[in-house]
């Protein structure tokens, strides 16, 4: 075996981490994020291998289709470098082992990424700066632009940190029930945010009169419809609203459908007195 030399640096690392967040810069339809990934790798694959020949050959490799959610593509950056590591200093690690680990990691973490990042994260982190920018304030996209990168960002790191410490072993931590328990926990915490969310947005008013009558102090009390809904279930019509909203997008009819359909129904519900 030859004497261990060929380790990666702390400069690799943060280079490897640089390049990373450039992960969509090469899309394309044929392999997704594979060329991305291979630059990504450069670093790593100067550092321990010292032949031109050497370096070609394990660029070529990680030339093959690569698929997983951007900001979780730092763990299966970390295990392959460590794996290109242990290779060049004489490791029995073949092509197909490489590239089956890598395949083997970006389907979970594609399926935990998603709901986590595009599904929970984003909806989330966009709702708290939407939720600035209703009422005029700059903060409000300066706070989603932030709030988002610094955890995407995190995340990136640290996934590269962890897979390269923990190499191979990493797959043991991600085939028992860490990835779905993490998904539902996501899911369930935006989930709620978005529940409070809608009752804080979403505004319908339904002046319709139920009853005008003469109160103690001869002052006269109107009931309305929207007073009865308050009273018995605060946030009943948004929710509604929400959930039919939420129905109609599942049967796949347009978002802009959706918004002119609501754009009619408000005008034509204000113009016969029942929205106000």
């Amino acid at each position: 075996m030859k004497e261990v030399l060929n380790t990666i640096q702390k400069k690799d690392i943060v280079s490897t981490f640089i390049r990373s967040n450039f992960q969509q810069a090469s899309f394309n339809y044929e392999r997704i994020h594979a060329l991305a990934f291979c630059v990504d790798m450069i670093p790593t694959i100067k550092r321990v291998y010292k032949t031109k020949e050497e370096q070609r050959e394990a660029l070529k490799r990680h030339l093959t289709f690569f698929n997983t959610t951007p900001a979780m593509c730092g763990p299966v950056l970390g295990v392959t470098m460590a794996m290109e590591e242990a290779r060049a200093n004489g490791a029995d690690i073949s092509d197909g082992t490489i590239n089956s680990l890598k395949v083997g990691l970006m389907g979970p973490l594609a399926g935990v990424g998603d709901p986590l990042v595009w599904g929970t994260l984003r909806p989330i982190t966009a709702a708290l700066g939407a939720s600035l920018a209703l009422t005029g304030n700059i903060a409000g996209p300066l706070l989603f632009f932030i709030l988002f990168n610094l955890i995407r960002i995190a995340m990136k790191w640290y996934g590269l940190t962890y897979g390269l410490s923990k190499g191979i072993g990493i797959v043991k931590d991600l085939s028992g029930n860490i990835l779905p328990k993490l998904t539902e926990g996501a899911s369930i915490l935006g989930l709620f945010i978005m529940g409070v969310l809608v009752t804080k947005w979403t505004s319908i008013n339904v002046p319709l009169i139920v009853s005008q009558t003469t109160g103690i102090n001869g002052e006269e009390v109107t009931m309305t419809v929207q007073g009865i809904l308050n009273d018995l279930v605060p946030g009943l019509l948004p929710l509604a609203l929400t959930l039919l909203m939420m129905k109609l997008l599942r049967k796949k009819v347009s978002p802009i459908t959706l918004i002119f359909a609501l754009f009619a129904v408000g005008i034509i519900g204000y113009g016969l007195g029942i929205l106000g």
